[in-house]
């Protein structure tokens, strides 16, 4: 995108200097493992305590034990950042469907319009319940939650896709308060 600063957001809340050590190790394993430090942790850096709280959840939701793949759970953040418009969440987690699925165009899909997508009946129940969740929280059922059941999820995975969507309904409102700017390096990633 043409005239993009370098800023990670639209607040003047500089890094704590120098990072603490374990954090500069965390920064540093993002380096190397993704090639980047993603901006939402640089937004954090303000206050260690939480950056550390953010991380701890994320990496629980999304890289702890669950029956959920991390392809399902990034795309249940991509569907809930799609509703929300978050810019930064459709930008950073539609990279992580393109790169998880090896399909540019389900990444794309699930930014645009997740119906448009070719998905199996389990993550279409999946992503109804999230969707409906995002939209209208209170409206749920256990109707609701038999669907997944008979898409076969668990009822872990079912607080699992509850969790993840409550995050990132959280995160999305965050990033579009503050103008959260996604690493430019996501755009080109898995393409």
């Amino acid at each position: 995108m043409t005239g993009t600063t370098d800023r990670i957001t639209a607040l003047d809340l500089p890094a704590v200097d120098p990072l603490p050590e374990q954090t500069q190790r965390y920064f540093d394993l993002c380096q190397d493992r993704l090639g980047l430090v993603p901006n939402v942790l640089k937004a954090y850096a303000f206050d260690i305590g939480k950056l550390d709280a953010f991380t701890a959840m994320y990496n629980d939701l999304m890289l702890g034990e669950s029956g959920l793949s991390k392809l399902e759970r990034e795309m249940i953040a991509v569907v809930v950042s799609s509703i929300n418009r978050c810019w930064y969440c459709q930008v950073a987690h539609g990279a992580a469907v393109r790169a998880l699925s090896g399909d540019p165009a389900l990444g794309e899909a699930m930014v645009m319009n997740w119906r448009a997508a070719d998905l199996s009946p389990r993550r279409k129940a999946m992503l109804i319940f999230v969707e409906k969740l995002t939209r209208a929280s209170a409206e749920i059922e256990e109707t609701d939650r038999q669907a997944l059941r008979e898409a076969g999820f668990s009822d872990r995975d079912i607080f699992d896709i509850a969790a993840i969507a409550g995050f990132f309904n959280m995160t999305n409102r965050l990033a579009s308060a503050i103008d959260m700017r996604p690493n430019p390096e996501y755009h080109a990633q898995a393409r």
